[in-house]
């Protein structure tokens, strides 16, 4: 009803009488008259963009009347820009003329700054709604990092507030949260690849054990929590990853690049791409490997991704996508604070080890029933193995011994969705809106059991349970998971300058827990005294709907004021009911976790000089989950997983870049410099628990202030970035336990001391070839970002000391 009456009241707000808008539309040619695809019309003040189709047409709506510059992108095609007065609906035709000459790279790079500068989504792209929003882009083409090594300190950079933990295996996997969320696995995010999902299981295990190479990405997009109406319920938002496109005007080009680095860095990555008639391709194969800085920490990977585009007609077209990807490293575990302090480069784990395998498919079919209606179907579907073995003991100082049998965990996903969009753009009394419905369909039957592993060194992933039938961490689970959602958003633009999006979502989840783990007690004499099998079968069956809007409102052609409210929701994952021992307790009344999210901001350009992004946000989290000690009733001491309190966390970010160049040299064609500031300063509050020394307590996984600066600077062929990191203290438990230097035991507890890191990087381009080199850690900071409580640890993970890297690539 709440939702029903929203809508009549933005509705009839829509039917008030409203300032003109027009159209800008036009068809971009070569110099024979022959279409050009994927050719980006920009209209900067507007911040409106449009990409041509195969028919090399294209159409901006919404544009209010104005004198705006129109910058016109084509791949391997001059640039054009223009200045254009809109005062009526606009046809205009462009004709490009393809490169004549070869181009500095810093040349390329401005020219591509001239349509991508742009840091947040369009209010509308392809069938999905990002107005009101706070969004990110990261464009990997305007990048001078450590690619190779998926370097997420330097990729992020200019993504406000993310707490990023470093594990120091070339950026096998992506751990980042913000605004108070763990994270490990970037469980807290929906993770996606060209927009369908990539992690074990969205809603029962939202972990993220493959992470898409950033040499084969084009951009990476980042929607904060107000995703949670289109993306699923997530507190984290939405970080979507999208691949290069295939090349529109090559039938083949090779890139290779080959880097080499410190403690045995190697990897190796390789893609073709082209465009034959109506069939497109992109297809990659990456490979890694390394020592890593600490013993017992090699690692080495190989990832497949094949990407086939056929355009069936005009207005229809189908994709296909698979991804192979596994990975075996070793784990030096964790450590203690004792341990840390006197030698980070200590392990006393030499037979851990971990590994991944992991194959996802999608199709899409793309279909636009006119030029207002467009839709969209994706079938996507995972099957994926993740194993760990070794020795795990919380008590992190402990020698590992050889005679034991080491800890066997295996994880089989399986699971397949379907998602539907259909997005048209209508008008109300000749005002112009857009209008979006969509459904998912999520289906999972996911498995894991854990017992006795060999006593070997090696990566054998085989249980021992015959030799050592009294190990007591044993257990056997199966997972059914099953979500279906039902979602819609709509524009109303109220004036010419005033929007209101309106949402909803309605999820229906059931997520269910069957099989056993066993209860062994011994003697002193390691005899058993009782072995026995308890059952422990679990059925959570729900369906919620979710709210939300946004708000923009455009001081001007280059200021856009912006807010949204969406209410979260985090389903129960079969992490949180599983009982790992009988040591380990499930609170009986556990519940999912929900609340809200709002961001309130002001983003938009000065001219072609300055782009920024300033926003007030704030996140309620109530039913918090996490781990407690208590006493039981037989006087031993067991770690209890529930809900722990409710939280409140609320913050300031800003983002601002300053192009220099254009301030002081804009003639200057070959030079490049940019300077920007990055900062997010959060505050939080446990407001409610029933747990002991909860309340009042601050939320672990926040520094107050997390802070990168950095200069992009280049002349001519010559690129490069100097980047500063900064993170204060923060806790990582909800008791708030503070660091203590002599503990020679665990390392799990604590806080994660302050920390500043200085990366470097440059690039030279000459013709077909490209030469990469950095530092990062420059500074040699001593450091870590986790305590883990499980792998890679238990303990303290030390961050990698300083590191060089060395990248030749060659494109053909």
């Amino acid at each position: 009803m709440k939702l029903k009456a929203c809508s009549i009241l933005f509705f009839l707000l829509a039917t008030f009488s409203v300032m003109a808008q027009y159209s800008f539309s036009g068809v971009v040619t070569d110099e024979s008259g022959n279409p050009i695809p994927d050719v980006e019309v920009y209209v900067r003040e507007a911040s409106k963009s449009a990409t041509t189709d195969r028919s090399g047409k294209f159409n901006i709506d919404n544009i209010a009347t104005d004198t705006y510059s129109i910058v016109v992108f084509g791949f391997a095609f001059e640039l054009v820009e223009e200045r254009l007065e809109i005062t009526q609906d606009i046809v205009k035709n462009y004709s490009l003329s393809p490169l004549g000459e070869s181009l500095s790279e810093v040349v390329l790079t401005n020219r591509r700054e001239k349509i991508f500068a742009l840091r947040s989504l369009k209010k509308v792209e392809g069938t999905a709604i990002y107005a009101g929003k706070k969004s990110e882009v990261v464009i990997l083409d305007q990048l001078t990092a450590n690619l190779a090594a998926n370097a997420p300190r330097q990729i992020y950079s200019q993504v406000v507030g993310l707490n990023i933990y470093e594990n120091g295996d070339a950026g096998l996997q992506l751990n980042i949260g913000g605004r108070g969320l763990d994270p490990n696995r970037s469980a807290n995010f929906n993770i996606r690849q060209n927009n369908y999902d990539i992690s074990a299981d969205v809603l029962g295990y939202p972990e993220s054990y493959y992470t898409p190479p950033a040499e084969a990405l084009s951009e990476i997009q980042v929607v904060r929590g107000a995703a949670s109406l289109q993306y699923g319920t997530q507190f984290g938002g939405l970080i979507n990853f999208k691949f290069k496109k295939p090349n529109p005007t090559e039938k083949i080009e090779l890139v290779s690049r080959q880097t080499a680095g410190s403690y045995g860095l190697l990897t190796s990555f390789n893609s073709l791409s082209g465009t034959v008639g109506k069939l497109s391709y992109y297809t990659f194969f990456n490979y890694k490997e390394g020592d890593g800085w600490r013993p017992n920490s090699q690692f080495n990977s190989r990832n497949y991704f094949v990407h086939l585009g056929y355009q069936l007609s005009e207005k229809t077209k189908l994709t296909g996508e698979l991804t192979l990807f596994n990975y075996l490293a070793k784990q030096a575990g964790g450590l203690t604070d004792t341990q840390f302090l006197e030698s980070p480069d200590f392990s006393n784990r030499n037979r851990n080890w971990f590994d991944v395998d992991w194959k996802v498919y999608s199709l899409r079919l793309d279909h636009s029933f006119s030029d207002k209606t467009d839709f969209s179907l994706n079938l996507f579907g995972l099957d994926a193995r993740r194993s760990a073995v070794g020795f795990r003991t919380n008590r992190v100082s402990q020698p590992d011994d050889l005679e034991e049998p080491r800890e066997l965990l295996i994880d089989d996903f399986s699971n397949w969705g379907a998602e539907a969009r259909l997005l048209s753009r209508y008008q109300i009394e000749g005002t112009d809106a857009v209008f979006l419905i969509g459904s998912k369909y999520y289906d999972a039957a996911n498995s894991q059991k854990q017992g006795p592993g060999t006593i070997a060194g090696d990566a054998d992933f085989s249980f021992a349970t015959d030799q050592f039938p009294n190990y007591e961490r044993q257990a056997a689970f199966e997972f059914p998971n099953r979500n279906l959602a039902i979602f819609g958003e709509n524009i109303f633009n109220i004036t010419d300058r005033f929007t209101v999006t309106p949402g909803f979502r309605f999820e229906y989840i059931k997520t269910a827990s069957e099989g056993f783990f066993k209860n062994i007690v011994l003697d002193l004499a390691g005899n058993p005294l009782v072995n026995e099998e308890v059952p422990d079968n679990r059925d959570f069956e729900r369906n919620f709907l979710l709210l939300g809007a946004g708000l923009t409102y455009d001081l001007s052609s280059s200021v856009e004021l912006y807010g949204n409210f969406s209410q979260n929701y985090r389903s129960v994952t079969f992490n949180d009911i599983r009982v790992v021992n009988p040591s380990f307790v499930v609170d009986e009344n556990i519940t999912d976790e929900e609340g809200f999210t709002t961001d309130v901001g002001v983003r938009g350009r000065v001219d072609d000089i300055v782009s920024y992004d300033a926003s007030f946000f704030a996140v309620r989290y109530n039913e918090r989950l996490g781990e407690v000690l208590f006493v039981d009733t037989d006087n031993s001491i067991k770690r209890r997983r529930g809900n722990i309190g409710d939280a409140f966390i609320y913050g300031l970010e800003f983002f601002g870049d300053w192009n220099v160049r254009n301030t002081f040299f804009r003639e200057s064609e070959n030079t490049k410099l940019n300077i920007f500031v990055n900062l997010a300063l959060t505050d939080s509050e446990y407001v409610s628990s029933d747990a002991v020394g909860v309340e009042g307590n601050k939320v672990e996984f926040i520094p107050e202030v997390n802070f990168k600066t950095g200069v992009n600077f280049g002349y001519k062929n010559v690129t490069g970035s100097i980047q500063y990191t900064h993170l204060t203290e923060q806790f990582t438990d909800a008791t708030n336990a503070p660091q203590d230097v002599n503990d020679n035991q665990r390392g799990i507890e604590g806080t994660i001391p302050s920390y500043g890191i200085l990366d470097i990087s440059a690039a030279y381009t000459w013709r077909r070839f490209k030469l990469e080199a950095g530092i990062n850690n420059a500074l040699d900071e001593v450091y870590f970002t986790r305590r883990a409580t499980g792998y890679p640890g238990p303990g303290i993970i030390p961050s990698e000391p300083l590191t060089f890297y060395t990248t030749l690539q060659v494109r053909l």
